[in-house]
């Protein structure tokens, strides 16, 4: 029953008195979808008065007793007054999108710029966002482009694309300050959607890049030169350095088999003379040295002749029997020196002793 009377006080046709001298046509009907009941039938309309009234949730209805403020309708079961009470606002409590038209903006190195975004704003007070500003989404908006503006221009071109970011946080912030407290309306996000740029700007921009990449290529190639010959001469030089290494292990090496074979040489002489010497000092050790002495003489003899086309040869040299007495003579020879030795060495014993003894 109640829905019914109100359905018919609707029709009856109460109006709505709204300036809209300033407004465009698309914000009169956002402002009309937000500020009035969001019944099909009545979508530019207030909701009547019917004593009994359901809020929807998340909105929130600014009742006026008799011209005046008088309190603000929560979700649920509600009571007025016929009459004396009148809803004047309806206010969504929801997030709300604005998109914010296209506009122009300066950088700080003077480029012209052509930006929109999307804005996305929430009612937090429902009695400033009525009484404070007579278009609070209007508002919101003017107070955007604004802002975008006065940011925009601190900034460089440069800055704009790769700054975007802090530069949508700086809107918010600058939305804020004068929205929240005035209009009871927090900015939650500024996101800008597209950016456009005059087309010689973007040819230059285009031409920039295209420089900036020929520069790396040809720093890169220069680097990876640089590299190449810095391995090849690192390489080079420990090879250098390994080769002279296995040089001088080869040069140490050698002189060491050098050293041990001398060693080993003269440690075999040493021996054999040892040897000779104890030979000799045993019994007929001199007739077998001189029959060594007179072999050796008669090979060496016997070799003159592959030696040197020029030979010395003695007058007898076809008898076989004077060759063997020649051969004879050298070993009585050495024995006779050998037995002499001793003697001379006792003899020289006694005049010394016989010297002393004088």
């Amino acid at each position: 029953v109640l829905r019914q009377i109100e359905n018919s006080m609707l029709a009856v046709g109460w109006s709505t008195t709204r300036k809209l001298s300033h407004m465009s046509s698309r914000s009169c009907n956002i402002m009309s979808r937000r500020m009035f009941s969001t019944d099909d039938k009545a979508q530019y309309k207030r909701p009547a008065n019917t004593i009994v009234k359901f809020v929807p949730q998340q909105e929130a209805w600014i009742v006026e007793r008799m011209g005046k403020f008088h309190r603000t309708l929560n979700p649920g079961l509600n009571f007025l007054i016929p009459i004396l009470d009148t809803i004047k606002y309806v206010q969504i409590l929801k997030e709300i999108v604005i998109e914010i038209p296209s506009q122009q903006a300066i950088t700080n190195d003077n480029v012209t710029l052509t930006l929109d975004g999307v804005l996305y704003i929430k009612i937090e007070d429902p009695y400033k966002a009525s009484y404070g500003v007579e278009d609070p989404e209007f508002a919101v908006t003017q107070l955007a482009q604004t802002s975008t503006r006065s940011e925009l221009g601190k900034l460089q071109l440069d800055q704009v694309f790769g700054e975007r970011q802090i530069l949508n946080s700086a809107i918010v912030h600058a939305i804020n300050e004068a929205s929240i407290a005035a209009w009871g309306i927090r900015c939650l996000r500024y996101e800008i959607r597209d950016i456009h740029m005059p087309e010689k700007v973007r040819e230059a921009m285009q031409l920039m890049v295209e420089a900036e990449r020929r520069k790396r290529a040809r720093v890169l190639d220069s680097e990876g030169k640089r590299y190449a010959e810095v391995n090849v001469a690192e390489g080079e030089k420990r090879a250098t350095v390994l080769q002279s290494e296995a040089v001088m292990t080869q040069s140490i090496n050698r002189a060491k088999g050098e050293a041990e074979a001398l060693l080993t040489i003269a440690q075999a002489r040493a021996a054999s003379i040892k040897a000779v010497s104890e030979a000799l000092q045993s019994d007929n050790g001199n007739e077998a040295a001189s029959l060594e002495v007179a072999q050796k003489y008669i090979d060496a003899f016997g070799k003159l002749a592959k030696e040197s086309n020029t030979v010395l040869l003695p007058a007898n040299t076809g008898d076989a029997a004077s060759m063997v007495a020649q051969a004879l003579a050298v070993y009585n020879k050495v024995g006779s020196s050998f037995q002499s030795k001793p003697t001379n060495t006792h003899t020289r014993n006694g005049d010394e002793s016989s010297t002393s003894n004088s």
